[in-house]
């Protein structure tokens, strides 16, 4: 199978070629490694590939065959690398498959490496000492977001057509938004979190994928949502296959358009554009919108504080164990300085403040089920700006406390927290693009606890409206492969 060939399906298709027995699954995996060889010098997506000892049997399930790349985060593969993009953590390898992995190899993925984070994933830009800065392939001067930047960065560029991404606070869908990618956020309690977590960041962390194609998000979430013995809680289960509301028509839907962010932060003239023109095409398609205003419960910097009482106490703990584990101490030499100062913060945080931080999630859950009551789905844009350039997210990181630095990614992507908090799905859709730049540009919507449904129905409808696979970005696998000696690398083992 050539590569021109390979990047022109989706892992749903690329699966039915294999169980039709028009390719084997032997020349599928020779065609992602060559696309990853072709694309990751120039974006540093890939941090290490492995030899795939997985063997689905063709036809076995929606994706049996297709290529898989995991996040260096959140899973765990038994006897392979989980640095969590951190210096605290290199080298260290996983014992055993997490319960994630697992479902991972009974979907019949064939996971051929793991994907760049951020440090801990603890920002939304990927541009860890670890590996260096992971580039976005419509312009690589541009940061690809975070913590799943390296997942869709890959994605984007055609090494895989689908890969596993984690949320604690838009870490899937603003990485799907910088990179013209779908990205579906799933309700707490959907995807296990075991058996090491039973929650991830006390519920606002869940598990995902990132994907060209809705179709490719809705068979892995069909493939991996159920609980696991030990589970505290779970999401009633869909009344029907996701993959079936994919192509179902939505009906008339009542959307709420929120177009001024939370907090305030204004938003970029092109984003705000792309807002207009999604609305127009929202109501060309017969549903209703109105411009609402959305409380949160309670005011900006009390949410922003809560949040930061909340990650930065996990985030010490996780940091805490590392050291102990490995033996290395908790400094300069193996962190970097935003994940000192949220160390050092979090080792703060009380009880009570923990306590109190807890019942304002309780508040913004509440408040935003009344906003569901009323309206289908919510509609923002995913971020409030086009991908800034790489280096601009660490600008004066040294001068920030724990508190500064989760004020600056809330202040960056005001509109995506919110739902980790409430643990409502939430999906970025590449709608439209950037008329100037041609870069592309994510719309977010919302919808109430345990309504992936709604969403897969909604984003299935305007991939058919306004398809978005052809938009092929600058480095993209089916391109001629680029010369030697340029920046990245991936790692083979």
């Amino acid at each position: 199978m050539r590569v021109s060939e390979y990047v022109r399906h989706d892992a749903v298709g690329l699966a039915e070629l294999v169980a039709k027995g028009e390719v084997t699954p032997a020349e599928v995996e020779a065609a992602a490694r060559e696309a990853v060889r072709r694309v990751n010098p120039r974006i540093n997506a890939v941090v290490e590939t492995w030899p795939a000892d997985d063997r689905p049997a063709p036809g076995s399930t929606p994706l049996a065959g297709a290529p898989f790349l995991i996040k260096d985060f959140g899973v765990a593969m038994a006897g392979r690398r989980t640095e969590l993009g951190s210096r605290l953590a290199a080298g260290h390898v996983a014992r055993s498959d997490s319960f994630l992995m697992r479902r991972f190899r009974r979907a019949g993925l064939v996971t051929l490496g793991r994907t760049a984070t951020p440090e801990l994933a603890y920002s939304i830009t990927t541009e860890p000492v670890l590996y260096g800065p992971t580039r976005n392939p419509w312009d690589p001067r541009r940061g690809a977001g975070g913590s799943s930047g390296g997942a869709a960065a890959a994605v984007a560029a055609g090494a895989v057509p689908l890969a596993h991404a984690t949320d604690a606070a838009g870490s899937l869908r603003i990485p799907a938004a910088y990179n013209g990618l779908f990205g579906l956020k799933p309700t707490r309690g959907r995807v296990s979190m075991g058996p090491a977590l039973d929650e991830g960041f006390n519920g606002l962390a869940v598990q995902g994928s990132i994907s060209r194609t809705v179709r490719d998000s809705a068979a892995l979430l069909d493939l991996i949502r159920g609980p696991e013995p030990g589970d505290p809680y779970f999401a009633e289960q869909p009344s029907r296959p996701y993959t079936e509301d994919v192509t179902h028509p939505p009906g008339t839907l009542r959307i709420g358009v929120l177009a001024r962010a939370w907090g305030g932060r204004p938003t970029a003239a092109p984003v705000a554009e792309a807002l207009e023109r999604t609305v127009r095409l929202l109501e060309s398609l017969g549903h209703r919108t109105e411009e609402v205003a959305v409380g949160l419960g309670v005011d900006w910097e009390e949410f922003v504080l809560a949040n930061a009482r909340l990650s930065t106490a996990n985030l010490a703990a996780s940091v805490d164990d590392l050291s102990a584990a490995l033996g290395r101490p908790v400094d300069s030499s193996f962190l970097e300085p935003a994940t000192l100062a949220a160390h050092r913060y979090g080792q703060r945080v009380s009880g009570p403040q923990f306590v109190a931080a807890l019942a304002i999630r309780n508040r913004v859950a509440r408040g935003l089920a009344r906003y569901f009551g009323a309206y289908d789905l919510l509609l923002t844009p995913t971020l409030p700006e086009l991908p800034p350039p790489l280096g601009a997210y660490g600008e004066g990181t040294e001068a920030l406390d724990g508190l500064g630095w989760i004020e600056r990614l809330n202040d960056r992507s005001p509109f995506t927290m919110a739902f980790n908090v409430a643990g409502t799905p939430a999906m970025s859709v590449p709608v439209t693009a950037d008329t100037g730049t041609g870069l592309p540009i994510g719309m977010q919507f919302a919808a109430g606890y345990g309504r992936e449904g709604l969403l897969f129905r909604l984003a299935g409808q305007l991939e058919q409206a306004q398809p978005w696979s052809d938009r092929i970005p600058a480095v993209w696998a089916g391109n001629p492969p680029v010369p030697p000696g340029q920046a990245g690398s991936v790692t083979s083992r």
